[in-house]
């Protein structure tokens, strides 16, 4: 479900599942490590990760997931592997964000050094649903950016923000009209290659300093947190209402 298209010195990283709104799978976690891995190889100057069809990423793919069975610890593990080679990644890499953004789909933009965002994109938290965690980096930004009421208020409801009130709350770059999102990210890609890559990675590296000593022990929380809760008859029954499409009941055990 992942391809991956190199021209000009720009690399495009496609997620392409649109029937599941790109939700990711952990054979899909996979082939997006490899095609960083081979974008790097290449020696890209620029690389654009886009969503195909009407989201972006819309997070796991819990499809006929069993949380007695599920090995939430490795799914998250190879996660945040592929969220570090995409932070690390040796060119600058921007994102455009359309439709969902969710969960491991908002993981993915934290690990990009620019997100685009459509003006109606849905980016948020969607985890009070499940009886689940916010995972993939997720605490981290909300807290950083909106501080701890905002973060948890998002958290406790599961209300999502729209690209538009993302970008105006500070958690990614611009927000622009939906139809215009792609081009306009494709075009600084370009601009970018076209310039200083040396003189960018210097600032990238700085950034990172900044950035991910709390990113990656947060991170690490979350995995940890998502495993414990994965024993909890409210993460049960937010799994099988998922699957049954239908309202959870939680009980608070």
């Amino acid at each position: 479900m992942i391809q991956l298209h190199i021209a000009d010195g720009v690399a495009e990283v496609v997620l392409d599942a649109p029937d599941k709104l790109n939700a990711l799978t952990l054979e899909a976690i996979g082939e997006l490590d490899a095609a960083y891995a081979e974008a790097e190889a290449s020696g890209v100057r620029a690389l654009v990760l886009r969503g195909e069809g009407r989201a972006f990423c819309a997070g796991r793919d819990i499809t006929g997931v069993d949380p007695a069975t599920d090995d939430v610890l490795g799914y998250l593990g190879a996660v945040e592997g592929v969220m570090r080679r995409m932070a690390a990644f040796p060119a600058p890499t921007f994102a455009a964000v359309h439709g969902a953004c969710l969960g491991v789909g908002l993981g993915l933009a934290i690990a990009t050094d620019v997100v685009y965002v459509a003006r109606t994109a849905k980016v948020g938290s969607p985890f009070a649903n499940l009886g689940a965690l916010l995972d993939s980096g997720g605490h981290a930004l909300l807290y950083e950016r909106l501080g701890a009421h905002r973060a948890l208020d998002l958290i406790y409801t599961g209300d999502l923000l729209s690209g538009a009130e993302a970008v105006e709350s500070g958690l990614f770059s611009r927000a622009l009209p939906a139809d215009e999102v792609l081009g306009f990210t494709r075009e600084r890609a370009a601009r970018a290659a076209a310039g200083p890559t040396q003189a960018f990675l210097a600032s990238k590296r700085l950034i990172d300093k900044l950035r991910d000593e709390r990113l990656w022990r947060v991170v690490a929380e979350e995995n940890r947190g998502q495993d414990e809760l994965r024993h909890t008859a409210d993460y049960r029954e937010g799994f099988a209402a998922f699957g049954e499409k239908r309202p959870p009941t939680f009980s608070g055990s």
